[in-house]
């Protein structure tokens, strides 16, 4: 096993990400509040010490700060100045305390002609990589990341695999995990984020779709928006819904932070790869502010 892949299984193990899952169904069905510790360990097979460990190795948060992180009213202040927040223009190599926690991306859409052609002629890899989220599904041309989808035990690494080549339905695939190991490490790993080692991605899409993608890079972490500020920024104050269905086909998730888009009232609407994939990585996001707070 590479050294790459050493240090993308030291993030987070799957199978923690399994009982975080179980987690936010325990939390979504009795509420944010989890002063009865020892119950809500119960109720994952875990004592309050095991519940507790898990929190902090996987996020850096309490129980209690991590249930508050995937509240309802937690993602309402995330939406407190929306747009100053998408005003804030997104430079590589941008110099800003805010940005210390920030995932840096630099990005180029494929040229209209590669997109019709469905990716015809191009020879791109594909591979699984462990993630804080499940396993990580990542397809990449040579220019970057071209997709990033997760597999868990409802959807295989082949099913995910297959959601994403289907954007790019002429490219040839070789899958290659090595090669992949080493791109999921720098998207997933705080410790990789810097504005001088940007992630590279490749989007690909109709030119509406790449517009809205390009706006939710400007998105922080320990921020959101709404689709309709969304809509806003991008001159189409009517087209919420088609910007909507443009977040909803976003093929690079995380790093191009869809999970950042939520509804007006703060309810964490539909995401592709599941609303609890969702509520887990706002609540990592904030375990990602909160130790970059600590450290300063």
């Amino acid at each position: 096993m590479s050294v790459a892949m050493n240090q993308a299984a030291q993030i987070s193990p799957a199978n923690d990400y399994d009982t975080i899952r179980a987690a936010i169904r325990y939390l979504s069905e009795n509420g944010p509040d989890v002063a009865d510790l020892p119950g809500f360990g119960r109720a994952l097979g875990l004592s309050e010490r095991q519940l507790t460990d898990l929190f902090r190795r996987w996020c850096g948060l309490s129980p209690k700060s991590f249930a508050q992180a995937v509240a309802l009213d937690h993602a309402k202040g995330l939406l407190r100045a929306q747009e100053s927040v998408l005003d804030t223009t997104y430079e590589v190599g941008l110099s800003s305390t805010s940005r210390l926690h920030d995932l840096f991306v630099t990005y180029e859409a494929m040229p209209p002609g590669v997109f019709r052609a469905g990716g015809s002629g191009l020879d791109m890899i594909w591979g699984a990589a462990p993630s804080p989220f499940g396993t990580a599904v990542v397809t990449a041309t040579d220019y970057g990341m071209s997709g990033l989808g997760f597999a868990d035990e409802e959807t295989s690494i082949e099913q995910a695999f297959e959601d994403l080549a289907n954007r790019w339905p002429n490219a040839r695939f070789t899958r290659d995990d090595a090669r992949v190991a080493p791109m999921v490490a720098q998207a997933f790993d705080p410790n990789h984020w810097a504005a001088d080692r940007p992630v590279r991605v490749v989007l690909i899409g109709t030119d509406f779709e790449v517009q809205v993608w390009e706006t939710l890079l400007k998105i922080p972490v320990g921020k959101a928006t709404t689709y309709s500020a969304v809509a806003n920024h991008i001159g189409r104050p009517t087209a919420s819904r088609a910007v909507g269905a443009a977040v909803g086909k976003n093929p690079i998730s995380f790093v191009v932070p869809c999970h950042r888009v939520v509804g007006t009232s703060g309810a964490l609407t539909g995401y592709h790869w599941g609303v609890p994939r969702k509520r887990a990585i706002l609540g990592w996001e904030a375990g990602v502010i909160s130790a970059t707070r600590q450290a300063r």
